[in-house]
């Protein structure tokens, strides 16, 4: 896959060239060229500037990708063995490979993007404006490798998810991971490239959106007129605080108090989310009084502080909202799983009932968030609160790891033929690690909110669109294309998984119908061929969502105009996020429900039916 994504990139590259290359004066001082010839463009040096910190983003979002899934692959086996010793033991080399992978990627995105201003500004001097909306590209180049990364592996893992489980566990009866099924390596394979690489990619994508626009909207207004280094770098600060913060908070977990039993497993994780807000809150009050000038003050706080502290309790809210539409302790997953008695119409119902109700709170704690932040200082008040929800990434990022490392710890287990007790411990981080996983996603989609709208609007600050008016037919129209957008890109994405799903299947009860000796484990599978098929799917499968993502602002921008451009990205913007929680709720519900059904009394029984292949 990276192969393929690695070609897009240098096509992508090389249009980004050609456009900025074509435009006069796209910085919006003017400056004529520094160099002592006297006679390049500087449209051209900022396109190549544009194009390196595009080739950047993208190169150090596949890195961590790339190094995260290996991470994971040294920890899965890890895991397995210390679970031997005690479930106390099997968390902390969980955790501590999830922690590993968060500092990986947060800090190598923020060396990157540090080193990369100080080299362009050689170039650019003092016009902050141009070096800020050069280095845009490494947002965009993020978030491209994030989309790819997040589509592909997604496709990979769900195909290889629904191939192993509906024939393995509920036509055949066989236990989870059981090596005798075909499908079985690909989904392991799969919880790595969706949930490691997928998820780091994304969250990378995020980071480097909500820099970069915190930098350009600091570039254009009130706050970049004095053009002091230090607080024009302020959102610079702020990361390296959080990783500060997400080490210490990290030793809580791993150090300062052991896990003994099961039960302590996911309260240890929320502790996380907690010790981490309240510390970061410290660090950013120190951060603000120290790195920004007197004028950014007021009530001897900096104002930024009150953004960057509103985003990252407004996450925090988010989190513990996530938590109870997605843990097994409380009322809407048990729900969902009593509704499972009656059959799968009714698990249905409920299922989508409550992932629709579940984004009520995470949407107006978004909403707060955005108009205290915009109060306080505009644009760039958003962009900071963004940047505060994702000041923690680490941790985040380490308990999201944690989860499909021990999902595939116990499919070790299982596989290697090891204890049973071996495999309940495994089974106890992984259910913890169901709901741990969704929190962090809930960082991720409630960060991107409020990443893409200041975004959005250094976009039609830069564009000249002085209001964006709803009344406007152009406006309009783009809103409600943009609002059907999202469900658009995910009908692509589903079709996508149900088609390979379907060749999964098929592979195989193709295989435990054909092989003789498959079913009383004296023969052994075909492997390779299902893992040649998500493979294959993730791949093709990808390009036409993508495709639609990156080319839809480039045809309605060109013939459309901006004015309709801006409809359609407001319109993607608020129904997109919508979906997301709602999907993200549901997801983590699925996982609970198949926890907690067991223990909730009978189910419905099966319905045989005269077409089921035999």
């Amino acid at each position: 896959m990276y192969q393929y994504v690695g070609m897009f990139m240098v096509v992508f590259a090389a249009v980004i060239f050609v456009f900025l290359g074509s435009i006069e004066g796209f910085s919006t001082k003017g400056q004529p060229c520094t160099y002592s010839t006297g006679t390049c463009k500087p449209a051209l040096y900022t396109a190549l500037f544009s194009t390196a910190s595009f080739l950047l983003g993208a190169i150090t979002s596949l890195v961590s990708g790339f190094l995260g899934m290996k991470i994971a692959t040294y920890a899965n086996a890890r895991t397995t063995l210390e679970a031997r010793k005690g479930v106390g033991k099997a968390f902390i080399t969980a955790f501590r490979s999830g922690a590993v992978m968060g500092f990986l990627l947060s800090s190598s995105g923020l060396v990157v993007l540090y080193i990369t201003i100080n080299v362009f500004k050689m170039y650019y001097g003092d016009d902050w404006e141009g070096l800020f909306e050069s280095i845009t590209g490494y947002g965009l180049g993020g978030s491209s490798m994030a989309l790819f990364g997040r589509v592909g592996g997604g496709i990979y893992t769900k195909a290889a998810d629904v191939g192993a489980d509906l024939v393995g566990k509920v036509e055949r009866n066989i236990p989870e991971d059981d090596p005798r099924n075909p499908a079985v390596i690909a989904d392991n394979v799969g919880d790595n490239v969706g949930d490691i690489a997928g998820m780091g990619s994304d969250l990378f994508g995020s980071y480097a959106e909500s820099s970069c626009a915190a930098l350009v909207v600091a570039s254009i207004s009130s706050f970049g007129i004095n053009h002091d280094f230090t607080a024009m770098c302020y959102p610079l600060l702020v990361s390296s605080v959080g990783i500060i913060v997400c080490l210490l908070t990290t030793l809580f977990a791993t150090d300062f108090f052991e896990i003994k039993a099961a039960s302590e497993i996911e309260p240890a994780l929320k502790k996380q989310l907690i010790i981490s807000t309240a510390l970061m809150t410290i660090g950013v009050a120190v951060i603000s009084w120290l790195a920004l000038p007197a004028k950014f003050t007021i009530f001897n706080f900096g104002a930024q502080f009150f953004c960057v502290a509103v985003g990252l309790w407004a996450g925090l809210i988010i989190g513990f909202v996530t938590e109870y539409y997605t843990s097994n302790a409380y009322s809407p997953v048990q729900d969902v799983a009593d509704s499972c008695r009656t059959g799968a119409a009714t698990n249905v119902i409920f299922g989508l009932a409550l992932g629709y109700k579940s984004v009520i709170i995470p949407i107006f704690a978004i909403a707060v968030s955005i108009y205290v932040s915009f109060s306080i200082a505009a644009m760039y008040g958003i962009a900071m609160a963004a940047l505060g929800m994702l000041s923690t990434m680490a941790t985040g990022l380490a308990i999201d790891a944690y989860g499909p490392i021990s999902d595939n710890a116990g499919g070790i287990a299982e596989m290697a033929g090891m204890s049973h007790r071996i495999r309940e411990r495994t089974d106890a981080l992984d259910a913890a690690g169901n709901t741990t996983a969704a929190i962090g996603k809930g960082f991720a989609i409630g960060s991107a909110a409020l990443v893409s709208l200041a975004l959005f609007g250094a976009f039609v600050s830069r564009a000249g669109v002085k209001v964006v008016d709803v009344l406007s037919p152009k406006v309009f129209i783009g809103l409600i294309v943009g609002a059907m957008l999202p469900y658009w890109f995910s009908a692509m994405t589903m079709k996508s998984v149900g088609s390979a799903a379907l060749k999964m299947v098929e592979e195989v009860r193709r295989q435990f119908n054909t092989i003789p000796g498959l079913m009383e484990g004296t023969a052994k599978p075909d492997y390779a061929t299902c893992v040649k098929i998500s493979t294959d799917a993730s791949i093709r499968e990808m390009i036409p969502p993508g495709a639609l993502v990156m080319l839809t602002p480039l045809i309605v921008g060109t013939l459309f105009g901006v004015e309709t451009l801006s409809g359609v990205l407001a319109g993607a913007l608020v129904s997109g996020r919508h979906l997301c929680f709602q999907h993200r709720r549901c997801m983590g519900q699925r996982k609970e429900v198949q926890a907690t059904a067991s223990t909730r009394g009978p189910l419905a029984p099966r319905v045989q039916t005269a077409t089921r292949r035999p």
